[in-house]
């Protein structure tokens, strides 16, 4: 495993029943913010919802069902400057003769239905146009849906059967007379109309109610909201004109559906005033539309017709805008749709040439939606993407979602519960484990001011809305007593380490070392460590060339020290001096290394090979070489702090200490760079490659030991390389059987394959000498090391 790893994995072991506990709280904490709306939560989730929205899922193509025909500003200012035009329909509010025209230019241009955002319940000045506008319904068989509004004070509906009364087929146009002037020309739009009979309370329930099935749902009532001040009374349907309640096919219900920031995001679908059921306009519009007879709802589920679609478990569901209103609906004016009739009837009744104002094929197959774009209609609403948009959007988003598209809907609090436990979770481990101050700045401004982003992209990909509030607030939670933590309880005593083994060891090994469940005795201990001692070859030469620009001698050391302890510590070393040129390290201690021993080994080879590459620039420079040889013993040795009350070291004593140095030294004999004693070999031996060199007795020392040549790491050896290697261990079996000539012959073939190998020399030398002189016998092929 890699330090850092380790180190994380301590941390991790030392703090996990913290972490968890932590987490739990912080989780618990912020579900009840969410319940009962502490800390602001409703308002923060609103905030972080819109920012998810607005910056993922605009860009929605534009619809293909929906086209909008508005009262802008282009239609009051035309009608108020065109004589005939205010003298036929007045000012805003326009006289119902003008939607009779504009309704029946719609139809005439194929549109599928006509959705009126708006109701029709107060009468007008000339009664004759109301009656004109339903006659025109009536002849016609206008597609259309109109609004219906409520009021507290108004006398409930009787409980009547619903029934959806679905449009009947457009009627053409009739043919136009030739002597009769269009209507934008004449003074009158129609004829005299008879004044109809007053409607019953059963017959307008009849007209305003709709089939709603509802499965495990309560529908929402008409009661006035809970911010409403007074007695909550139920509202009930204002009914509208009477002869519309008789000629309009469908009607819907017109109501407000704002958060309680004012802002419109979600939409339900049917209400209930306790004695009857009532569609929303756009809910009743398409399902006329879809052939739907009823509205079913369900946790979950809506269906219209065959068509059947998400939505939240409560019936309601959220709006999905896609974008700005002009960016997601094509939108016309209601006065180029009141020039394009008044041509297209001066061309039927005077033979003019017909100039149309909007394109053919505009309004073809659409569902129409017309109502109130200017400001002045006092119809301004405020979305997600806009705080300020006609409030028809709604119904247009909404009908776009029910003939094609599709609603967000809310994830399973279940869902957001989990999706809160993890952030805490992962917040409360990323900085208990990482003990970074600038992680503990960074991430808590991160989950405040990002975290909308998750959210972005649930909305973006799957329309679905995962709570964002609350997994931040668990998170900031989570994320503060994980600082306070570490700030108050575990920074004391690692600091203390810390700034006891900096200068001996890698900080990420610091970091390990004070992790540590049993931590290192300062005082002195006995464990199995691994030594290192390295040493430059000819170094009293080497500093020769320096000894008048000694200045330059410490910035070349300086350099070679440098890159040497930084391989070393990179492989877990701990620096225990340097003694001139040469480098003391120490594997295993303090830090506890399970694989010392390969450890030592894997970072000699290391740093042979940043030596080769460091003599490879020293040599382009013109400078002196830094040929190194190094020694590896491993060994019971002391370990601690040892000198004086003055100044202390922390080192490790011992005959291992001294076995490690005298084999550094006896690499010069045979010509070898890096020598490991007999217990290295032993508990690295999977792990390298190896070639037993010698027996030999050191100074003070009666028992022989082994040492080896460490040539590289396992499986890495080459195959020329391996066979000298096994021609030097044959040779040094015959060596030490006393075969002196028979060991000669194979070093010298040996040799003659791989002339560079420095053992196969030193060993031919000796057998050299001793086939001259023979030793004394019995032989036992030691060498004695006295330095």
């Amino acid at each position: 495993m890699k330090p850092v790893l380790r180190v994380h994995a301590l941390r991790l072991r030392n703090s996990w029943k913290f972490m968890l506990l932590a987490t739990v709280l912080a989780t618990a904490s912020a579900a009840l913010c969410q319940k009962y709306d502490l800390l602001r939560m409703g308002n923060a989730e609103r905030a972080a919802y819109d920012q998810g929205l607005t910056l993922f899922t605009k860009g929605r193509p534009r619809s293909q069902d929906v086209v909008i025909v508005g009262i802008d500003d282009q239609t009051l200012q035309g009608i108020r400057d065109n004589e005939r035009y205010v003298r036929n329909y007045g000012v805003y509010p326009y006289s119902r003769n003008l939607w009779a025209r504009v309704f029946e230019h719609l139809v005439d241009g194929g549109a599928r239905a006509i959705v009126f955002d708006g109701v029709m319940d107060e009468r007008g000045t000339d009664e004759s146009n109301d009656l004109a506008l339903a006659q025109v319904l009536q002849e016609r068989g206008i597609p259309l849906t109109l609004g219906f509004s409520l009021n507290a004070g108004q006398p409930a509906l009787p409980r009547v059967e619903p029934l959806n009364r679905f449009p009947h087929p457009a009627a053409p146009p009739p043919a136009p007379a030739l002597d009769v002037l269009p209507a934008s020309a004449s003074g009158d739009d129609f004829a005299e109309t008879e004044e109809a009979p007053a409607l019953t309370p059963e017959e307008v329930a009849r007209a305003l109610t709709f089939p709603v099935h509802t499965t495990g749902l309560t529908l929402p009532s008409l009661e006035q909201k809970s911010s409403d001040t007074g007695a909550r009374l139920m509202r009930h349907p204002v009914p509208p004109l009477p002869g519309l309640v008789r000629t309009s096919p469908g009607f819907g219900l017109v109501l407000l559906e704002e958060d309680e920031d004012g802002r419109l995001r979600r939409t339900r679908f049917a209400y209930s005033d306790g004695a009857n059921t009532y569609a929303t306009l756009a809910v009743a519009a398409a399902a006329d539309l879809l052939g739907a007879e009823r509205v079913e709802l369900a946790p979950g589920r809506l269906k219209l017709g065959t068509r059947e679609l998400p939505i939240n478990p409560d019936g309601s569901a959220e709006l999905d805008f896609g974008g700005t209103w002009k960016e997601r609906f094509e939108a016309l004016s209601v006065y180029a749709v009141l020039e394009d009739w008044a041509r297209r009837e001066e061309h039927r009744t005077k033979g003019t040439p017909y100039v149309p104002v909007i394109s053919e094929g505009t309004f073809r197959d659409k569902v129409v939606l017309v109502g109130g774009l200017a400001v002045g209609t006092s119809d301004v609403k405020s979305t997600p993407f806009q705080s300020e948009a006609p409030g028809l959007v709604k119904h247009a988003v909404i009908l776009e979602a029910l003939l094609s598209g599709g609603f967000i809907t809310e994830a399973p609090f279940w869902a957001s519960l989990l999706l809160t436990f993890f952030v805490a979770l992962f917040s409360v481990a990323l900085i208990t484990l990482s003990r970074s101050p600038a992680v503990e700045l960074a991430w808590p401004l991160l989950l405040y001011f990002g975290f909308f982003l998750v959210t972005g992209l649930f909305l973006q990909h799957g329309q679905v809305h995962v709570l964002s509030a609350m997994p931040t607030y668990a998170g900031e939670f989570a994320s503060l007593s994980a600082i306070a933590f570490n700030h108050m309880f575990a920074n004391r005593e690692r600091e203390r380490l810390r700034q006891a083994f900096n200068r001996f060891l890698d900080k990420t090994l610091v970091d390990q070392l004070v992790e540590q469940q049993k931590l290192p005795s300062l005082e002195g201990e006995t464990r199995q460590i691994t030594a290192f001692f390295s040493d430059i070859r000819g170094f009293s030469t080497f500093s020769e060339r320096f000894k008048n620009d000694p200045k330059a001698l410490v910035a070349l050391l300086n350099r070679y020290l440098t890159r040497v302890s930084t391989v070393l510590m990179r492989h877990g070393a701990c620096l225990d001096k340097y003694i001139g040129d040469a480098v003391v390290c120490l594997f295993g201690a303090p830090l506890d290394l399970p694989n010392h021993a390969v450890s030592a080994c894997h970072a000699a080879l290391a740093v042979r090979a940043e030596v080769e590459v460091l003599r490879a620039e020293l040599q382009k420079e013109g400078l002196p070489d830094v040929y190194t040889r190094i020694g590896l013993n491993s060994a019971d040795m002391f370990v601690g702090n040892f000198g004086s009350e003055h100044l202390l070291d922390y080192t490790a004593i011992g005959d291992g200490m001294n076995l490690a140095a005298r084999l550094e030294g006896a690499n010069k004999a045979y010509d070898t760079v890096i020598m490991i004693g007999p217990l290295t070999y032993a508990l690295a031996r999977e792990h390298i490659e190896v070639r037993e060199l010698d027996r030999v007795r050191v100074a003070g020392k009666h028992e022989a030991v082994t040492v080896y040549e460490l040539l590289c790491r396992a499986g890495e050896l080459p195959a020329a390389k391996r066979a000298t290697v096994e021609r030097y261990h044959r040779a040094l079996a015959l060596y030490r059987e006393a075969r002196f000539e028979e060991a000669r012959r194979v070093l010298e073939e040996a040799l003659a394959a791989d002339p560079e190998d420095g053992p196969s020399r030193a060993l031919l030398a000796r057998c050299e000498r001793y086939a001259l002189n023979p030793p004394a016998l019995p032989f036992d092929g030691v060498v004695s090391l006295e330095k």
